[in-house]
């Protein structure tokens, strides 16, 4: 049996972290509050530790306390999580501490924070190596596209998206093709689902109604569409 390395991160309130990892199916392994905090918490083979809190320091999301723990199947994984947490607190936790981020098709990897802010990120096992974006063979609109799906799935920052998808569209929606322009809607459409804006949700479907697209095109927007239907529906089941 090789070497091991277990992640040790903060412990907070010790029992409260440690009952949000019972609530996604991990088993207690260690818990201690004397002489000091440590639990310790196993699933599918793996561990994760957590120790004393250091005072004063803020949250551990702020001081950037993480692991990844490496899955042979993410989406599952996310569905599995998502409907425990939505047992445990009548709705899906996707904003504040504690957290778990949405998920699309085709994603690879998804996040979950703790009460304490520790952030745990599980990633497919073989997942390919990271697109950044940027390509240079992108332009417009479409290099748009691109940047804001990386600061959405890499950084995880909507508010930065959104700008980015705002600002191209001012720039090049009067030049873009009406399917790039659909897309660019679609995405803020999903931006403002996640936001609970409902409102601005209605009067984005309503610019891609009015939009000249072929019939193909059209199938392609519903289908994108439908990720922000999905994802309304995981922000507001309920028990």
């Amino acid at each position: 049996m090789g070497d091991v390395s277990v992640p040790m991160m903060w412990s907070g309130d010790l029992p409260e972290t440690l009952d949000f990892y019972r609530t996604l199916g991990y088993e207690v392994t260690a818990e201690q509050t004397r002489p000091y905090n440590y639990g310790a918490v196993a699933r599918n083979g793996y561990s994760l530790h957590f120790g004393p809190t250091p005072k004063d320091k803020g949250t551990a999301e702020e001081c950037y306390v993480s692991c990844v723990v490496f899955v042979d199947e993410v989406a599952e994984l996310h569905k599995q999580f998502s409907a425990a947490l939505r047992e445990r607190f009548g709705r899906v936790p996707a904003s504040g501490l504690p957290r778990i981020t949405r998920f699309r098709p085709g994603q690879t990897r998804f996040t979950v924070v703790d009460p304490v802010g520790n952030t745990v990120v599980y990633v497919v096992r073989d997942e390919p190596d990271p697109d950044y974006g940027g390509s240079r063979e992108l332009q417009g609109l479409q290099r748009t596209l691109d940047n804001a799906r990386i600061l959405r799935y890499s950084k995880l920052d909507d508010t930065a998206a959104r700008r980015a998808l705002e600002s191209g569209l001012r720039r090049f929606g009067a030049t873009a093709a009406p399917v790039d322009k659909a897309h660019a809607l679609a995405e803020l459409i999903e931006l403002a689902v996640a936001a609970n804006e409902r409102q601005r949700v209605t009067e984005l479907r309503a610019e891609i109604a009015e939009l000249d697209l072929s019939d193909e095109d059209r199938v392609a927007i519903d289908k994108h569409l439908r990720i922000a239907t999905d994802l309304e529906q995981w922000l507001g089941e309920t028990d």
